[in-house]
């Protein structure tokens, strides 16, 4: 297991912000490939909106309710996997791979899953299956993106844990730092953490210094006016993010 990077108040200061102004910040400072890595390749759907940003360090598993034999072959799979969990810090997302992908027949959370969960110290989910109890899972203050909603549990039960998983077309190692909202979710890699919440604090503050009050004063402008005035914005835009970011 990684070991977090970011204290907590750091992480709720990442709290503030949507992941795709988490994202604003994370593409000036990585090496990574900004149009293909970190964020899911596939549509989410986030079913507690209302509930704002989560943000957490990944906590694993791999499911396949279709399959009973899981269940015989380690009767002792949810003991063993709740302690995982309970050992890792927090906060924690719990990304789950569901092998059943994409005919999902049973969800592994509803009202009893997600209260354990919470009181282990995890703020949600992000499960390439399914989610019911949503009422429920709302009330237990337990964020989730999922793949859609079912009515059952089937044969739910973890296979593995502590590994590699795949959800949404996004690899997850345990211990990543992910930032998730109604948009998707950002995997941020470490070498990146450090200087995120710097770089996103930034790019929002520059965004709105600069573009965003420029189109705001338009009002009684000729279109040529607001024309000159959206490119000095830009061009002011621009050379602030480069002055600060050649630090880096």
């Amino acid at each position: 297991m990684k070991t977090p990077l970011l204290s907590h108040a750091q992480l709720l200061q990442l709290k503030r912000w949507n992941t795709p102004t988490i994202y604003n910040g994370w593409e000036q400072i990585t090496a990574r490939n900004v149009a293909s890595d970190g964020f899911n390749l596939e549509e989410t759907c986030d079913l507690m909106p209302h509930m704002g940003p989560m943000v957490g360090y990944a906590v694993t598993v791999v499911i396949e309710p279709s399959n009973p034999k899981h269940r015989q072959s380690n009767p002792h799979a949810w003991s063993e996997y709740r302690r995982y969990v309970a050992n890792v810090a927090g906060p924690k997302i719990i990304v789950v791979q569901d092998l059943d992908k994409p005919r999902v027949v049973g969800s592994f959370w509803g009202e009893v899953n997600s209260n354990i969960h919470r009181a282990l110290g995890a703020v949600g989910t992000i499960t390439d299956g399914a989610v019911r109890d949503l009422d429920e899972m709302n009330n237990a203050g337990f964020k989730a993106l999922a793949r859609r909603l079912c009515v059952g549990h089937a044969f739910s039960h973890p296979v593995r844990w502590n590994c590699e998983v795949e959800a949404f077309g996004r690899k997850v190692q345990p211990g990543d730092l992910v930032h998730a909202d109604k948009h998707g979710f950002l995997v941020i890699p470490a070498e990146d953490q450090e200087r995120l919440l710097e770089a996103a604090s930034f790019m929002d503050a520059n965004e709105r210094s600069t573009l965003i009050a420029a189109a705001r004063s338009a009002t009684g402008r000729s279109t040529d006016e607001i024309l000159a005035q959206l490119d000095a914005a830009g061009r002011a835009f621009a050379a602030a993010r480069d002055k600060f970011f050649s630090k880096f």
